[in-house]
């Protein structure tokens, strides 16, 4: 039997009447851009979150650019990020002419390192990303403690941990702001791009509010130079019926990831995804980890079960970033994640039966 890593049709069908419901009154009013549904959706994210403002955009890069424009980064600015993650954490530093000083990650959570992030902090240093990777957050209390000390802010990248939590604080709302997408395959995800960028500073969502529409307030009086990155109705529509459901989506992945983790300890050299005692993991993605990464990866595609392997170069490594001096060996915690690491399919309308095939696929590799 093959097993998608992901099947969204599921999802629709089960919410077919409600969606297309709520697409069918932003056709009838007609307001597609930052329509009442956007306004909605904005304070139903801030109020489930915890936050005082939610401002929604057009990506989850598009979140991490206008955050970090936001906390005053700009042009000749080093923001430290960790080098294990997907493009857009450096790459949203680099499109304000800002440069990305990577540190390394964890071994077991593969999140920033605290220690590494006080190594790569500067004098130019204009803030801090730590990024939540596959739905569990960095360790956040000694990241904030040094962002603290040196008066940095942070920008947390939470694309892949929207209701995530560390030490009963959600994802987003350890710093300055708090950037999430709503990419299709997300644990809260649109028909296309969308973004937020949540903050408890009015002064930071304020300015991400002005960025979003040109930087112009009122309307062709522009006080800054900004961006055309606006939700769209549409996409907050859908969004507002899936918020709903969200809650109940995130425990079924987490009672598929302990089925996984019953199933698939011991197994191997497999290294199965660490759950932090202090914080409440989501499963984004149910990531793995073997000596015999390619091979898995070849082994998986023959029996049809869906595999992707998050991420196989790490950003200091990166061909665009050649420049900057980064080699092999130069983070060594994240030059072997690269390496080893491959996510198993865990979505909500996964059922039973795909599991057992995904998981006996898995241990045959061994047997």
């Amino acid at each position: 039997m093959a097993v998608p890593l992901m099947d969204l049709t599921r999802q629709y069908q089960s919410l077919k009447s409600d969606i297309d419901a709520a697409v069918q009154r932003v056709f009838e009013h007609s307001r597609f851009i930052l329509g009442p549904e956007v306004a909605d959706f904005e304070n139903a994210v801030a109020q489930k979150l915890g936050a005082k403002q939610a401002v929604g955009v057009a990506s989850g890069s598009d979140a991490l650019i206008l955050g970090l424009h936001a906390v005053g980064v700009g042009p000749q600015d080093e923001v430290v990020v960790p080098a294990f993650s997907f493009f857009a954490s450096a790459g949203s530093v680099s499109r304000l002419w800002a440069k990305p000083v990577f540190c390394d990650i964890r071994p077991d959570d593969y999140n920033m390192d605290p220690e590494g992030l006080e190594k790569a902090i500067t004098p130019k240093t204009k803030a801090i990303m730590p990024v939540h990777l596959y739905g569990q957050l960095a360790d956040m209390e000694p990241i904030k403690k040094t962002a603290d000390a040196h008066n940095i802010p942070i920008v947390e990248d939470a694309a892949q941990a929207i209701g995530a939590t560390h030490k009963g604080t959600v994802a987003g709302r350890w710093g300055h702001a708090g950037c999430f997408s709503f990419f299709p395959t997300k644990n809260l995800g649109a028909a296309g791009d969308g973004g937020m960028v949540i903050s408890d500073h009015e002064d930071v969502a304020d300015r991400v509010r002005l960025l979003r529409t040109h930087g112009a307030r009122p309307k062709y009086f522009h006080k800054l130079i900004g961006f055309n990155s606006r939700l769209d109705a549409l996409q907050a529509a859908l969004l507002g019926v899936k918020l709903a459901h969200l809650d109940s989506w995130t425990e079924r992945r987490r009672a598929l990831a302990d089925v996984y983790d019953r199933e698939l300890k011991g197994v191997g050299d497999l290294i199965l995804p660490k759950r932090n005692a202090d914080g409440y993991h989501i499963f984004h993605q149910y990531t793995l980890a073997t000596e015999k990464r390619d091979a898995m990866r070849d082994h998986l595609k023959s029996k049809g079960i869906g595999i992707e392997v998050y991420y196989p170069v790490p950003l200091h490594l990166q061909e665009c970033y050649a420049d900057l001096g980064g080699k092999p060996g130069d983070l060594p915690v994240a030059e072997k994640a690269a390496q080893t690491v491959f996510s198993i399919p865990i979505f909500p309308d996964m059922t039973e039966s795909e599991q057992a095939e995904v998981i006996d696929a898995v241990k045959s590799f061994f047997a």
